[in-house]
């Protein structure tokens, strides 16, 4: 398993923008996917972007064409790029791996946006 740890998020007003980072404790060697869950106030656990090691996208579509997942190998980092938020975006967001059939998750960043 590898060690993730998220920044970046925090309070922003309905329409603005924010930028996730998630670096793993390691280089990640094998073919593997990265990428961001949320769960928001009472409610389950949720897929919002992931990014193959070979640069395959799947988005929610929620946040098709406001957010954008990408990554630098170079860095072991996760990028999401976060625009036109709304209020319902307001979540812990989780940072994800899977190398081979091992899932790691970050602790979790809070992202609130304010009507």
């Amino acid at each position: 398993q590898v060690q993730l740890v998220e920044s970046g998020g925090g309070l922003v007003q309905a329409g603005g923008s924010l930028r996730l980072s998630c670096v793993a404790s390691r280089t990640i060697n094998s073919r593997n996917t990265m990428g961001w869950y949320r769960q928001g106030p009472g409610k389950q656990r949720e897929l919002v972007a992931t990014m193959t090691s070979d640069g395959s996208t799947n988005y929610a579509d929620s946040v098709k064409g406001r957010f954008t997942i990408s990554r630098d190998n170079a860095r072991n980092t996760v990028y999401l790029q976060m625009n036109s938020l709304k209020p319902e975006d307001t979540a812990v967001y989780y940072c994800y791996a899977r190398v081979i059939v091992f899932d790691s998750w970050g602790q979790g960043t809070q992202v609130t946006v304010s009507s």
